[in-house]
């Protein structure tokens, strides 16, 4: 199995005002590189430089380029951090590896709406997506299956704030400082903004700062670490936190809940052909009939998945 990692942006040494120096300085030195590297540095004449018309671009194509037939190519939303990601779904990745026999490749993204890019350009072969991401971004995807945890096919959107604090539902953090997930997330972004339209408010207005952490265990950390007042997360990560986490019991707590939301799916692309959707269909269906996919299945917290329902996704905080 492969990972694609994310490009390094200089962004990164700027993000410090102490650092922007040392960030002119990396250019500068790239760019020099570069130009050493194409010749510019020598003593002939300096060949004619090239204008780039930006009004004539080649567009891009809707679809990805042909596909290697030995490669599956799985994109996982970042419900978790990219680390907890890896750990959760890895061995299910290398349990797809044996099943279709085809080289598995994790594509990771940092936002919900990249994932949804990647399988409206065909560029992945199936994807495990969050329910707002779905609900967005249906028209070019197609449900395959639902994760059942704990029996059940839906989870929560949850509030969470430090233990002891004396915050006890959404109107008390009036000028506080909230986690948001990501801006396509159900339970991290839309039900906490359909709670605030609710109450006649906007959240550049009701909270004093709000940050996007861009996965739902970075928000709980950011309230565990005093970084946030308070966040919106998901029902489902915040259980398993607190299993792997004696802190989360400790430092957090729940303010308030939800009503009943359809699981995050898995999905494939709008075009899949019907053999390779049924094939990846019936290995999902099958894996906790099998040792290893049981095994595969733990470690992501999921107990089998099941043929899906639509009429779970019909979510009223979505606008």
């Amino acid at each position: 199995m492969r990972l694609e990692l994310l490009p390094l942006r200089f962004s990164l040494f700027e993000s410090r005002p102490g650092l922007r120096l040392l960030s002119v300085l990396a250019r500068q030195l790239f760019l020099c590189c570069l130009f050493v590297l194409a010749g510019g540095c020598g003593d002939g004449e300096q060949e004619p430089e090239q204008l780039i018309r930006l009004d004539r671009l080649s567009p891009l194509p809707d679809a990805a380029p042909h596909q290697q037939e030995d490669t599956l190519r799985v994109a996982v939303a970042a419900i978790l951090s990219p680390e907890g990601t890896i750990q959760s779904y890895q061995p299910f990745l290398h349990y797809l590896e044996n099943k279709t026999g085809k080289n598995v490749v994790l594509t990771q993204r940092k936002t919900y709406q990249e994932v949804n890019d990647l399988l409206n350009r065909q560029v992945v072969d199936t994807a495990f997506v969050c329910t707002g991401a779905f609900l967005q971004g249906r028209s070019s995807m197609e449900l395959l299956v639902v994760p059942q945890i704990d029996g059940k096919i839906t989870y929560r959107s949850l509030l969470i704030a430090p233990a002891g604090s004396q915050t006890e539902n959404l109107a008390a953090l009036r000028g506080k400082v909230f986690a948001f997930t990501d801006p396509l997330s159900n339970s991290g972004y839309h039900y906490p903004l359909s709670l605030l339209k609710k109450m006649g408010e906007n959240p550049e207005k009701f909270f004093g700062r709000t940050i996007f952490t861009y996965s739902h265990d970075r928000s709980i950390t950011a309230v565990l670490e005093g970084i946030a007042d308070a966040a919106a997360v998901d029902s489902i990560i915040y259980g398993y936190a607190k299993q792997h986490n004696p802190q989360v019991i400790e430092k957090t707590m729940v303010i308030w809940q939800s009503e009943e939301f359809g699981m995050p799916p898995v999905v494939v692309p709008k075009n899949t052909s019907p053999e390779t959707a049924a094939l990846l269909k019936a290995i999902f269906l099958t894996a906790h009939t099998d040792p290893d996919g049981a095994k595969a299945l733990k470690k992501m917290g999921v107990e089998r998945f099941v043929e899906p329902d639509a009429n779970i996704y019909s979510s009223p905080t979505t606008p």
